[in-house]
């Protein structure tokens, strides 16, 4: 399986990294970040392969390089409807849309609150065609005691999505 796995935006930069450094080794990990989020990087990442936003003909950019699912995490406003539209102006937009047009998994993790009424057109659009639109939200029957816990189980319910096995935080009884 190959996997990227994408920042955009500054605010909650650190649940996208943290979802990165528990992809199981075994899975080939790519990563991108925008501009905003290059000043958290954790540069104990050594297992991942990155990318330069700027670098639109990476391998990653090509349907033929055949990616098997992608994450945006934290996915901003502006990466969301970008990706909307179709505008691929960097390679985190661009590897958007070839899961798209690949019929790949694309979880968006959007992390304004409240959500305008242009975000979530945006997001019903993309939902229509079977993005998967996963902001970072808690249920509370896996009774989270820590921030820890529930960025696991935000995480862990992300690569539920991704059939990426993990027991990283309690199911539903």
């Amino acid at each position: 399986m190959k996997i990227v796995i994408a920042t955009s935006g500054a605010s909650g930069v650190n649940i996208g990294l943290k979802a990165l450094s528990l992809v199981p080794k075994d899975i080939e990990t790519h990563f991108i970040m925008s501009e905003n989020s290059k000043t958290v990087l954790d540069k104990e990442m050594n297992h991942v392969i990155q990318h330069e936003n700027d670098n639109i003909s990476a391998s990653i950019a090509s349907g033929s390089f055949a990616v098997d699912a992608m994450i945006i995490a934290p996915c901003s406003m502006n990466t969301l409807a970008k990706i909307a539209c179709g505008i691929s102006d960097n390679l985190i937009t661009r590897c958007a849309a070839v899961m798209i047009k690949e019929q790949k998994k694309l979880i968006l993790a959007p992390r304004e609150m409240p959500f305008s009424p242009i975000a979530l057109e945006n997001m019903q659009k993309l939902s229509i065609i079977g993005v998967s639109i996963a902001p970072p939200v808690l249920a509370y029957y896996s009774k989270q005691q820590t921030l820890e816990d529930m960025e696991n189980f935000i995480i862990g319910k992300w690569f539920d999505l991704l059939g990426i096995k993990n027991d990283f935080y309690k199911r539903w009884d």
